[in-house]
């Protein structure tokens, strides 16, 4: 959802397609997919001994408006950080605004770029992943992208050996996928920043902001009334922010990259970052934009992700199921942006030496792979990973390969744009 003079309103009102960086290191497996049009990939995380296998998808909205609307979702996916091999960036950016697009492109660009040029990115990966975020934003400000009512959220991964990073501004989404007994439960690895969170609510109040719904702002409904009790039930009318004496910014978010007018009111880029340490029972992990959240929950989510063996289908379903579910609540749909990516214990144990390692000292690459990778199976070895892992392959739980439908446009003219490019 974004403001209210973007893309989020049709009473809500452009492309990047995506932004896929790949090391030549990476692993290509099969050929491209019928529907999301790409090859499905692999990169190892030669440290601790398993690897990700991942897919994209990026969907422009249909808008019946603007037919021609671009897509203003955009995504980052680079491997092996630093030359490291063991540090792999996925990120997902929802740009808003007339001039959204550019803003999640700026932002896709630069903030991984930030953040591998920090020397300090192994040592404090929190500290480095906020500076990046705050600098992003005003290296944005200072561009010549005008960003007064144009901005971008953020949701990114950053893996770091066994650990995960996950850096939320906004409220795009990530979740992992965590074996429990005969169940894959969903864990949100962020939390929406939105005005229906009382500690959002309070603090952007205190910057001035009058948060109302847009029926409070035209009248329809009392303005007085500052209680919302969920974003399903307040449908398509959530609270929002407004400067005191007028009618805009409108952001039903609040935090954001860029929106230099609605920072004026409490709207940050101060990115949230939670820190998951990786365990066997830790199946995938999820990042995408809130196009894909809006009707659907992170378990369902998850559920979908686990009905099949690759994740190019499960992200063709998603994403058909998120667009057939906006044309049922709506006139029309939001972008959708979706990356999915499989933890899966590596075949090969002796992959630690790989090439693309340069910038790194082989020697102490090596001891601390050493000590990483005992330390790692001390607490769960592989065995405990083949045992999680042949669990999960439960026929009630895998599809193997099974067809993913995407639901065309309702226009029936233009096809559906699902290569991230």
């Amino acid at each position: 959802m974004g403001c209210v003079h973007g893309k989020c309103c049709s009473r809500y009102p452009s492309s990047s397609d995506g932004d896929s960086r790949h090391q030549h290191e990476v692993g290509h497996l099969g050929s491209k997919h019928i529907l999301t049009q790409r090859s499905l990939e692999i990169v190892p995380v030669p440290s601790h001994n398993f690897k990700l296998q991942y897919s994209v998808l990026t969907q422009r909205g249909y808008y019946p408006d603007s037919p021609d609307k671009e897509n203003q979702d955009s995504f980052c996916i680079k491997t092996q950080i630093q030359g490291n091999p063991n540090i792999h960036f996925f990120g997902v950016f929802d740009g808003h605004g007339l001039y959204g697009a550019e803003c999640s492109n700026f932002v896709k660009d630069r903030l991984v770029e930030i953040l591998a040029n920090d020397p300090m990115l192994l040592n404090d990966p929190v500290k480095a992943y906020s500076s990046a975020f705050l600098r992003t934003n005003s290296e944005l400000h200072s561009s010549k992208i005008d960003d007064s009512m144009s901005g971008t959220t953020s949701i990114t991964v950053l893996v770091i050996g066994d650990k995960i990073y996950v850096a939320n501004v906004g409220d795009s989404r990530a979740v992992i996928g965590v074996k429990n007994g005969n169940r894959i439960v969903a864990e949100d690895l962020s939390n929406d920043q939105t005005p229906f969170r009382k500690d959002e609510y309070e603090r952007v109040k205190l910057c001035g902001a009058r948060v109302l719904s847009v029926d409070q702002v035209e009248g329809y409904k009392d303005p007085n009334i500052q209680t919302w009790d969920d974003e399903e039930s307040q449908g398509g009318d959530p609270p929002r922010l407004w400067v005191p004496n007028g009618m805009y910014p409108g952001t039903a978010f609040t935090r954001s990259v860029g929106d230099s007018t609605a920072e004026t009111i409490g709207v940050i880029a101060d990115p949230e970052v939670s820190v998951v340490q990786l365990m066997p029972n830790h199946l995938f992990f999820v990042v995408a934009s809130d196009g894909v959240f809006e009707f659907l929950s992170s378990q369902t989510v998850v559920d979908m992700v686990a009905r099949y063996a690759d994740p190019r289908d499960a992200c063709a379903a998603i994403a058909g199921e998120s667009y057939k579910l906006w044309l049922e609540h709506e006139n029309r749909t939001d972008d959708i942006t979706i990356i999915i990516v499989h933890i899966k214990e590596s075949s090969n144990p002796a992959t630690g030496a790989m090439d693309g390692t340069a910038e790194v000292n082989r020697n102490q690459a090596s001891s601390r792979a050493r000590k990483e990778t005992s330390d790692f199976s001390s607490a769960s070895g592989s065995e405990i990973y083949r045992s999680m892992r042949s669990e999960f392959s439960d026929p009630q739980l895998t599809v193997i390969r099974s067809a993913a439908i995407v639901v065309p446009s309702p226009s029936h003219q233009r096809h559906m744009e699902l290569d991230g490019g």
